[in-house]
């Protein structure tokens, strides 16, 4: 009785494993975006097809790895490939340590360690198994795309090819980085200085859905500074306890989904709970504010913009062919290899793994 009642369920069991099957097709279908870009001269869609073929299921396994243990190094990923590209270009720059290190400039003063670690973890795994064929902007690419799939958001192919920077970028240059309280005319007017447009700035801002912020980004739209009315009052009063009690208090960018690579962000936009001001004024704004609403009520387009503007900025200024180098260590340029060894270097070397 027993093994007729197995045998008459077998079609059942099928076809639900059949519909299972199908489900999870249609959703990962529905999460991957095509992106047919122009491309860089230097960089292509199959460049380590022959030097390093396994580059990115090392790479995605590590950070699938990394993202389970802590689901916050994906903001952390995120935050370091913007701050990278915007200044001067993806080139990596923004790992180098020392004295002229784009990391003790305040823009880049809070990029998460362990985000940074990885990315050399991964550089090490990736050379150990081909050699130093791989650069650390690339890996920084590759790792950044995959976080955001990790985490529930789209998968687009990225170009490949880019070589490491020699030098750090300039205090000007890391300063054109927009800070939380930048209102969205100057948004827009840096962003055009980087050639992105409007529309690249509400989907790139989009990233916020994960990650958070702490009060002293924040805390000049809390009391005692003006109500302007732009973030409803039961958040106001939420933020201004929690950042008194504590002045270093960090705060979710995204109240619906802090931890999935969604559209919530913009849900958070409409209903006055966005954390920023330059979160904020993207819904405010007359040149922004259809944009943001589109990708509230749309996430599909949201993820298509996203991957394109992603794959856009991932391209900015980058040294391809003879131009930067494959770094060794993520940190140090391969010229102060020599002074790591001979322990001239001292903790600089290290910074990386801080």
């Amino acid at each position: 009785m027993t093994m007729a009642r197995s045998s008459s369920s077998r079609p059942a069991v099928a076809t639900v494993l059949l519909l299972a099957v199908s489900a999870l097709c249609a959703a990962l279908s529905s999460a991957t975006v095509t992106v047919n870009e122009p491309i860089v001269n230097g960089l292509s869609w199959s460049f380590y097809d022959a030097s390093c073929p396994s580059v990115e299921g090392i790479v995605r396994w590590h950070v699938a790895d990394a993202l389970r243990s802590d689901i916050g190094i994906a903001a952390g990923l995120i935050r370091i490939f913007f701050h990278d590209c915007f200044p001067q270009g993806c080139d990596a720059s923004v790992l180098l340590s020392g004295s002229d290190s784009e990391q003790n400039l305040g823009p880049n003063e809070t990029l998460r360690p362990e985000a940074r670690k990885l990315i050399d973890d991964i550089r090490a795994a990736v050379h150990s198994a081909c050699g130093p064929k791989v650069s650390c902007a690339d890996i920084i690419t590759l790792a950044t795309r995959d976080a955001v799939v990790a985490s529930g958001g789209p998968f687009f192919e990225v170009p490949l090819g880019r070589r490491d920077g020699l030098a750090p970028a300039s205090r000007d240059l890391v300063f054109t980085l927009p800070g939380p309280d930048t209102d969205v005319p100057k948004l827009l007017g840096k962003f055009k200085n980087r050639s992105l447009d409007a529309v690249d700035l509400v989907a790139l801002s989009g990233a916020h859905t994960v990650g958070r912020g702490h009060c002293g980004s924040f805390n000049s739209r809390l009391p005692p500074n003006a109500d302007d009315g732009t973030m409803v009052p039961s958040f106001r009063r939420t933020l201004a306890a929690k950042c008194a009690k504590d002045p270093n208090a960090a705060q979710v960018l995204d109240v619906r989904t802090p931890d999935a690579f969604d559209n919530k962000y913009y849900f958070d936009l409409i209903a006055k709970q966005g954390l920023f001001k330059s979160d904020q004024g993207l819904m405010n704004d007359a040149n922004t504010n259809r944009t943001a609403t589109r990708y509230a009520l749309n996430q599909a387009a949201f993820f298509d913009q996203f991957a394109r503007s992603m794959v856009k900025m991932s391209q900015m200024d980058v040294l391809t062919g003879n131009a930067g180098e494959v770094r060794f260590n993520c940190a140090v340029p391969n010229a102060r290899r020599g002074d790591i060894s001979s322990g001239q270097l001292g903790d600089e070397g290290l910074a990386a793994d801080a």
